[in-house]
């Protein structure tokens, strides 16, 4: 008989029924592993004060009010637990344990999902005065911590069910479902992406000291902010005791502005700027006869645009932001407030949280507040003189991995190609009547060359490098033939170009185009190269990002080519020098060493000294040379200038 589809004798655990007593005896026994099991997937970012306490809790917490379902048929009620199958291996096998760990497992996803706005751990249990944290491991658990740290919840829950568990991957799939997740193939494959530490032979890491929240340390908090902390309570207590009244007056204080900060100074003008009765807003078909297509024809969307008390606390948000605001801004975007009423582009719930996205002509602003909670957010970027390839799309929401994007009014159809795989046909992306998109997987950071998932808006491509509005993704020579990124050439350079999009995070990027300049014969019959140059312009005119890339043709397909020579805020590779020169040293089959350098199709000859020396009357350079030999190279263009490599 499968084991799968064994059954014991008694009428409740035929049923499948675990009693209270049943689980609380599971929690008792197994309680240092549920309680590890919960520190390790929650996230890390909360602190490893917080982090321990808070598994305490879920540990606790997964104590049931009354009998509940663990193994066996699943009950048809949507309220009743999920089923959890036989033949668990370790202490797994127990029924009991097995339904009290499939609910810690779901309260710490629940909790690591609202990583944003969780900023505290669940109310029990407390300690005031002390600071508990794990003993300290060694090089290992700290290499081991940091790759967990990249994993999303689901990602985290996952290895620690094949580690620490030693659940197959097929237990680990159907539990992961059981608790809630939508992906747990994808969760699977994360995990499995973290590097194998060395470890011990005997156990897991997981199973070391820094990962016990039972074995803790405890250390003072600072005794004299203590101190200070309890006066200022105190002296908070009586003034608002005699200042309550004030405070919550229409118009004055906290009540109306929520987590804004009080007005210390009262301008006629911004007063202008932040009522929310004076908010523009575009017709909805603004965007068919405008003059220029950009977020100012967007017409206002969501289902709370109308909700005056939201759009007041955004826009005193915006003004003036309190301590407990969460501030971003993407490089060379200022932060201060609107110079008069900003345009309204959306207000609604998304993924749990309140939403409303604000354009003043230079910056989109982005206030979230969570739905349960007073924890608020705010960020910026700047997108001025945007025109209908750049402002296609804006961010809504980040949450577990996931991207929601809102998209113009223009776009008819959407979908989501992956960068890396050109001849895969791209799929479908659902948008509801707003124009708010299904989440989108966005790049795994321990892995970016796994894949890269782009939007494509009809023939225009754009890429998310982490802000609020993707970048949009060009192909062809700069200043003549720029286009979108379509056709087999364009969307092959792009495979192999796509994971250098990494290097370009947060930098303000508005638009990123990449361009064949050359290609070059390899010495001893090696085959063809490619060289490519990427340049990536941001919104803000400086700080570019420039990169020359040499492709070998035998290079296994879909990896991406190396990066020959970069340069910041660079004319190189763009309108106004659409030229480049770079060089490589190159290794043949036969162990000899290369340079090899080319030039764009300006170039006539190059000139190579230093460490390496020769010369060509063409585009192409090869010259013998020995490892790690430097060389400097010059070039000499149609018109008799003189140009340097990219540096």
């Amino acid at each position: 008989m499968d084991q799968h589809q064994a059954t014991v004798a008694t009428d409740d655990e035929t049923t499948g029924l675990i009693d209270v007593e049943q689980a609380e005896a599971a929690i008792v026994e197994h309680y240092p592993r549920l309680v590890r099991l919960a520190y390790l997937i929650l996230p890390p970012g909360i602190g490893r004060t917080r982090r321990v306490l808070a598994a305490h809790a879920l540990a606790q917490r997964a104590l049931p009010r009354n009998r509940g379902y663990g193994t066996g048929p699943p009950d048809p009620h949507p309220d009743v637990e999920l089923p959890w199958q036989r033949g668990t291996k370790g202490p797994g096998a127990d029924t009991g344990y097995a339904y009290v760990r499939l609910r810690v497992l779901r309260l710490a996803l629940r909790a690591a999902r609202q990583r944003p706005w969780w900023q505290r751990p669940p109310a029990l249990p407390q300690v005031f005065g002390l600071r508990l944290f794990p003993r300290s491991g060694g090089a290992d658990e700290l290499a081991l911590e940091k790759a967990l740290s990249e994993l999303s919840g689901p990602g985290r829950a996952a290895y620690v069910l094949l580690e620490l568990e030693q659940l197959d991957e097929h237990e680990t799939r159907a539990l992961l479902r059981a608790a809630g997740v939508a992906d747990a193939r994808e969760a699977v494959d994360e995990a499995e992406s973290v590097p194998d530490p060395a470890g011990s032979r005997d156990e897991s890491l997981l199973e070391s000291a820094e990962f016990d929240p039972c074995s803790l340390q405890a250390r003072p908090t600072d005794l004299m902010r203590r101190r200070q902390h309890l006066r200022a309570v105190l002296v908070a207590v009586v003034a608002l005791v005699v200042c309550g009244t004030l405070l919550g007056m229409p118009g004055r204080g906290w009540g109306p502005s929520g987590a804004a900060a009080p007005s210390y100074a009262r301008n006629p003008a911004s007063e202008r700027a932040l009522d929310p009765d004076r908010l523009t807003r575009a017709a909805p078909d603004a965007w068919r006869t405008a003059s220029r297509a950009d977020f100012s024809s967007w017409p206002a969307r969501g289902d709370r645009i109308r909700d005056t008390a939201l759009l007041r606390r955004a826009l005193a948000v915006w003004a003036r932001p309190g301590g407990s605001v969460r501030v971003s801004a993407t490089m060379g975007t200022q932060s201060g407030p609107p110079s008069g009423p900003p345009q309204l582009l959306f207000a609604g719930e998304v993924d749990q949280a309140t939403v409303v996205l604000l354009y003043d002509g230079l910056r989109v602003a982005r206030y979230a507040e969570a739905s349960a909670g007073r924890a608020v957010a705010l960020d910026f970027a700047r997108l001025d003189a945007a025109d209908a390839g750049t402002s296609t799309a804006l961010v809504l929401s980040r949450t577990d991995g996931n991207v929601r994007y809102l998209t113009a009014p223009w776009v008819r159809h959407a979908w989501v190609r992956d960068l890396l795989h050109p001849a895969m046909a791209p799929r479908a992306l659902r948008r509801t009547g707003d124009g708010v998109t299904d989440p989108v997987r966005t790049v795994p950071r321990l892995r970016p060359c796994r894949g890269w998932p782009a939007l494509q808006f009809g023939s225009r491509l754009v890429a998310d490098l982490g802000e609020l509005a993707p970048a949009r993704l060009t192909y062809g020579t700069p200043g003549a033939g720029v286009r979108d990124v379509a056709g087999r050439a364009a969307r092959v350079s792009w495979a192999r170009t796509g994971c250098r999009l990494a290097m370009m995070r947060a930098r303000g990027v508005r638009s990123v185009n990449a361009w064949r300049f050359a290609a070059q014969a390899l010495p001893e019959a090696g085959g063809h190269a490619a060289w490519l140059c990427t340049r990536a312009d941001t919104w803000r005119g400086t700080g570019s990002k420039v990169l020359a890339q040499f492709q070998p043709w035998d290079t296994r397909r879909g990896k991406a080519g190396a990066v020959a020579a970069g340069a910041d805020n660079s004319p190189a590779c763009g309108p106004r020098e659409p030229r480049v020169l770079a060089g490589v040293l190159w290794k043949a089959r036969s162990g000899h060493w290369y340079l090899l350098a080319a030039g764009s199709r300006q170039v006539t000859g190059i000139v190579a000294t230093g460490g390496v020396r020769g010369r060509s009357y063409g585009r192409g350079l090869t010259l013998p040379a020995k490892a790690g030999a430097r060389a400097d190279l010059r070039a000499r263009l149609a018109n008799g200038d003189r140009m340097g490599s990219l540096r």
